[in-house]
C-alpha cells in the first residue's frame, strides 16, 4: 500500500507547523519529521488504529499523534491509504459527528 495525502491534511499541517514555528523552528521541524516517519509505517498495518470516531465509515480510522488526530481511509482497491485531515480534538467536533 502506498501513502497518499489528502489536500485538506496538506493545507492544515502547513498551519500547524506554522504555528509550532513561532515558538520554536527546531520543534516545528522534530514535529514534521517524526510525524511523516510514523504515518511512513501505516501500509504495515493499517488497522492498527481505531475507527474513526469523526466518520462513519469501517475503513477508516483515527491515528492520534502528540494529541492531534489524523483521520486516514484504507483504500484497498487501489492498495492506498489516504490520509485525510489533521485537527486537535473538541467537544464541538465529537458533537459534530453524531
Amino acid at each position: 500500500m502506498t501513502l497518499v495525502f489528502d489536500e485538506l491534511f496538506e493545507e492544515k499541517l502547513v498551519t500547524i507547523l506554522d504555528y509550532i514555528m513561532q515558538d520554536s523552528i527546531g520543534a516545528s521541524i522534530v514535529f514534521e519529521e517524526v510525524l511523516l516517519t510514523h504515518l511512513d509505517q501505516l501500509p504495515l498495518f493499517p488497522c492498527k488504529f481505531r475507527k474513526s470516531l469523526y466518520y462513519d465509515r469501517d475503513k477508516v480510522r483515527d491515528y492520534i499523534f502528540k494529541g492531534y488526530t489524523i483521520p486516514y481511509l484504507i483504500d484497498e482497491s487501489r492498495k492506498e491509504i489516504i490520509i485525510l485531515d489533521i485537527f486537535k480534538w473538541t467537544d464541538e467536533r465529537k458533537e459534530n459527528a453524531t
